[in-house]
């Protein structure tokens, strides 16, 4: 959705709570997960973006305050068969502590023209958020895919019942890993066409190229915990005597 107002107009609160802080590598330890997570809260994200092992200690950081969590699911492959994401989404979402689930489509299915399935998938997992009151956010893997398949499957999440659609994980080791470009991002922009919000994610590093995309109408984006303070402009510390949070 368009913004009332351009980017460089807007405070640090309203710029930050475009942001799902990613905390998201593998290789970190409790105290990464603990450090990167207070971040978010402190520069005042809309949500951290955890993995599941993660889920008891962002919600003991999370508590009282205006962050919320998103949840991955089926990350980063979405190859788990469909009883399998049910049955992941159903044990997230009925903690009652997640906000958003963003979960990853089945591109191998997206590239073979299976959109059927796809759409039968996402349309079943969308039902278990909706029930619990959760926000959910569909992955397609973007630069795995044609602007043309990118297209098809926005209009059959869409029809599924996805609140967001959103470009890629961040961890595609197949071929190009651009990310959230302006080519997919305007792709989905056109085919949501306001019935579905937009989540740029993957190469968003620099404050020039995040206002653009808030400029440009998305909704929401991923950003690397250590890409935040940079796009935002400021550091941890101005943050937190800022008092954004």
């Amino acid at each position: 959705m368009k913004p009332t107002k351009k980017a460089c107009d807007m405070s640090l609160a309203e710029l930050a709570a475009y942001i799902d802080q990613s905390v998201l590598k593998p290789e970190f330890t409790q105290a990464d997960i603990r450090k990167y997570i207070q971040e978010g809260i402190d520069f005042g994200c809309a949500t951290v973006c955890v993995n599941p092992a993660s889920l008891d200690i962002a919600a003991e950081l999370t508590s009282g305050t205006q962050t919320g969590i998103c949840v991955v699911c089926d990350f980063p492959f979405g190859l788990s068969t469909t009883e399998s994401k049910i049955k992941q989404v159903e044990a997230y979402v009925k903690r009652g502590d997640i906000a958003e689930l963003d979960i990853v489509a089945n591109y191998g299915w997206i590239r073979s023209g299976m959109y059927e399935e796809v759409g039968r998938e996402l349309q079943a997992v969308c039902q278990v958020c909706h029930t619990h009151g959760v926000v959910i956010k569909v992955i397609f893997e973007t630069d795995a895919l044609t602007l043309t398949e990118v297209r098809n499957v926005s209009e059959v999440a869409i029809q599924a019942g996805a609140d967001f659609l959103k470009t890629s994980t961040g961890f595609y080791t197949g071929g190009k890993s651009d990310g959230a470009t302006r080519e997919v991002l305007a792709a989905m922009i056109e085919v949501a066409n306001g019935r579905c919000k937009i989540k740029g994610s993957g190469g968003i590093r620099d404050q020039k190229y995040f206002f653009e995309l808030i400029d440009m109408g998305i909704d929401r984006m991923g950003i690397g915990y250590r890409s935040t303070p940079v796009v935002l402009g400021i550091s941890p510390e101005e943050a937190k005597q800022k008092e954004v949070y």
